[in-house]
């Protein structure tokens, strides 16, 4: 079953930013992620739910999405984003 990361991020320093998302990707598709969704213009429809910058990944399973999240590789690629950003980050599992 399927497996979805879905991440609202809050950009404080937008070059630091940078250097986090250009080497993210090669930890997501060494999992077997893929992007869905990756900081698109957001318009919310109900709510008071306001993302600034939304992600959205697509594992083949929580598995593989837990270990994308523990690598030890990942790990100080994840402390570039939490040092230049805010982050709301849930995992679900989906179709």
């Amino acid at each position: 079953m399927s497996a979805y990361l879905i991440v609202d991020i809050t950009v404080h320093d937008p070059e630091k930013y940078k250097e986090y998302a250009h080497q993210v990707p090669a930890f997501i598709e060494k999992h077997g992620g893929a992007y869905h969704v990756r900081g698109g213009e957001v318009e919310t429809k109900e709510g008071n739910w306001n993302p600034q910058r939304l992600v959205v990944l697509e594992f083949p399973n929580k598995a593989k999405a837990q270990a994308f999240l523990e690598d030890p590789g990942y790990q100080p690629v994840a402390a570039i984003r939490h040092e230049a950003a805010t982050t709301n980050m849930v995992l679900v599992e989906g179709f």
